[in-house]
């Protein structure tokens, strides 16, 4: 895949284009992250549930599965880097109304309007990115992109302790809503886009959709695991003895390693020349591990399952991206439109579920459901690869 010029993104260097739209995905995913590492406080004021807790991170990725494919067509009429605009524009949004929210209906309403947002924002992203980078480029683009991830949670975790404890929730909602206000106002605007070359088959190339299927639910299955814990590592540290700012630094701290080891993983992706999906399958089967280390409920366990879920189980998302695309080469937004949906899927019924379990039983029992899913997650994968290369011969 050759680069193309966009007005205002593609002249400039690489790193700028990459950084641009990481943190409009870091800001995309601050509604619902941001809510998982204040949720102590924020339950404590509004008065809702550990379900209601799951079912309120499950609707923000609700929202942005079923309007992923609406957000495609959005992007594909405005271009792909105005797209992220206009999440960034949703996002602010959202978080106004979740600084202000005075009950919990509000709140779901300010998520859904996240959803709407981070789908835009992510699919506006992966389209500029295949648009301005170079092939030999792309593992690095995409890990950077999606450690944008583990970056929101990083500020989220910190935002307790640093802001939440301090001045009050609220604060860091609004903060993050500035956050994105100014974002809107400085990225740079390229108005409709230019009409380029396709590639050869066209966005409307044939893709194996049976085998893309299975890879999809894989993505589901691994996405509903670790959203999960996005949603309820600092509630499930804090139920296991540690201090709310002790919870806020666990997530910050497992935030930091896996922005690390997703730019890592991007990095070492564009020096091989395949095997992409099966490293896939490997790290989400060590995140099955890790989901097991949080069902002891040792506070050291949650240390070790924490470096080990973020360093690798949740460190997948850009290499699966970019493995598609390598793979579908005459039509790599429609191929990953499979995987997006698969992650937010995931997204949306993870949290919810997570909440249920432990409603009904224990953190224990969440835990170890997320670790079973890890596992049949990773068997999916090896099993979707397979599907994937025989329908390449």
């Amino acid at each position: 895949m050759t680069s193309v010029q966009v007005p205002g993104v593609a002249a400039g260097p690489f790193w700028r284009s990459v950084a641009a739209g990481g943190l409009s995905t870091v800001l995309a995913s601050l509604p619902v992250f941001l809510l998982g590492g204040l949720a102590v406080l924020v339950r404590g004021d509004l008065g809702f549930s550990e379900v209601q807790l799951g079912l309120a991170a499950s609707t923000f990725f609700a929202v942005a599965a079923v309007t992923a494919v609406p957000a495609g067509r959005v992007a594909a009429r405005t271009g792909a880097w105005a797209a992220t605009v206009i999440g960034a524009a949703g996002s602010a949004a959202a978080l106004v109304a979740m600084a202000v929210a005075g009950s919990y209906a509000v709140l779901l309403l300010a998520l859904a309007v996240g959803g709407v947002a981070n789908s835009l924002a992510q699919i506006g992203t992966n389209g500029t990115l295949a648009e301005v980078v170079p092939a030999h480029r792309q593992g690095l683009a995409f890990g950077v992109k999606q450690a944008a991830i583990p970056a929101a949670t990083f500020v989220a975790g910190f935002s307790l302790p640093l802001v939440g404890l301090t001045l009050g929730w609220r604060v860091s909602f609004a903060a993050a809503a500035l956050l994105a206000a100014a974002y809107v106002l400085l990225a740079p605007r390229t108005g409709r886009p230019r009409r380029t070359a396709a590639p050869a088959g066209g966005p409307g190339g044939s893709v194996a959709v049976g085998a893309l299927t299975v890879v999809a639910i894989a993505a589901a299955l691994a996405s509903a695991a670790v959203n999960g814990l996005a949603a309820f590592l600092v509630v499930s540290a804090v139920a296991s003895g540690l201090s709310p700012s002790g919870a806020g630094v666990l997530l910050g701290t497992g935030s930091a390693l896996g922005v690390a080891a997703r730019v890592l993983v991007g990095w070492l992706a564009d020096r091989r020349t395949g095997g992409h999906l099966r490293i896939v399958a490997a790290m989400m089967a060590a995140g099955a591990v890790g989901m097991s280390l949080f069902a002891t409920g040792a506070p050291a366990a949650l240390f070790a399952g924490t470096a080990l879920v973020f360093a690798l189980g949740w460190s997948w998302p850009g290499l699966l991206t970019f493995a598609v695309v390598r793979l579908n080469p005459s039509a790599p937004a429609r191929a990953t439109s499979y995987t997006q949906t698969g992650v937010f899927a995931g997204g949306a019924t993870g949290p919810v579920t997570f909440g249920l379990l432990v409603s009904a039983g224990s953190y224990r029992l969440a835990w170890t459901a997320a670790a079973v899913a890890m596992v049949g997650a990773s068997g999916l994968m090896v099993a979707g690869r397979r599907m994937l290369l025989a329908a390449r011969q």
